[in-house]
């Protein structure tokens, strides 16, 4: 499965022991997803699922970012894919200045300096500073604010 198959937010698994069976995604023992029922979601068809022994799907992840952060493995998408996600790449982080805020109605546009284009986030950030990750030698998101510049570094992801 390629990262653009997958649909956010995603939810973690906290166990490797994933089966299906008879329509049926089971987490150890318990049922994560139900595609017997009708439904495009993940969510619609564990509303309408008769089974009582759901797995408990506690930590959802939003955005890329977020599955670059989380230290686990094992995951199911919107639509229901199980997947697992090992990090391989290494990526750099820099810090660099946030130039400016622009808010908009549903985001706000932060402008990093010597990158010619913003990065887009839900609300406004507090910070001076943003790591931003270089996948390839390009400007790709930003890993994380800080009000110190902070020295260079590397991540896997």
């Amino acid at each position: 499965m390629k990262l653009h198959d997958i649909k956010f937010p995603i939810y973690v698994l906290h166990s490797d022991e994933v089966e299906e069976r008879d329509g049926l995604l089971f987490c150890d023992t318990q049922i994560v997803d139900d595609k017997n029922m009708t439904g495009q979601t993940l969510g619609q068809r564990r509303l309408q699922s008769p089974h009582k022994n759901l797995y408990q799907l506690r930590y959802m992840i939003e955005d890329f970012r977020g599955l670059c952060k989380h230290r686990g493995r094992f995951f199911i998408d919107t639509y229901g894919k199980f997947f697992r996600y090992t990090k391989n790449k290494k990526v750099d982080i820099k810090f660099k200045k946030i130039e400016r805020q622009n808010k908009k109605d549903v985001a706000t546009l932060i402008w990093i300096e010597n990158i010619p284009f913003p990065f887009e986030e839900k609300r406004p950030v507090k910070g001076k500073y943003a790591g931003v990750a270089y996948i390839d030698g390009r400007p790709s998101f930003i890993y994380e604010y800080s009000n110190e510049k902070k020295k260079d570094t590397w991540r896997k992801i």
